[in-house]
């Protein structure tokens, strides 16, 4: 969901509907946070253009050995590791220079 619930009722509402849900499938909210750890831990590597991806880890997914099998290399669809943010406080210098000395 990228947008926010702008009616509190209508967010009450789907916060009391997603408690069900996770009573229903008996999700509690620390295996919840635990997967969402490891999500973040272990981020995708592989992803196709419907949206499906891949750690690494485990079985080779459907999509991933389809695609294979059809002779499609599997590093087509590896992600480009998202490159290191730069450091906030840079050592270098920046002086004005004087056009007019």
């Amino acid at each position: 969901m990228t947008g926010r619930i702008a009616d509190g009722e209508a967010r009450e509402r789907l916060i009391i509907w997603i408690r069900r849900r996770m009573s229903e499938f008996g999700i509690t909210f620390e295996a919840l946070a635990e997967s969402i750890q490891h999500d973040l831990d272990n981020p995708p590597i592989y992803r196709d253009a419907r949206g499906n991806d891949w750690n690494g880890l485990g079985d080779m997914p459907d999509w991933l050995r389809a695609a294979k099998n059809a002779g499609v290399d599997p590093a087509f669809f590896r992600i480009e590791p998202k490159p290191e943010p730069a450091p906030k406080h840079s050592s270098a210098q920046y002086v004005q220079a004087d056009l007019f000395e």
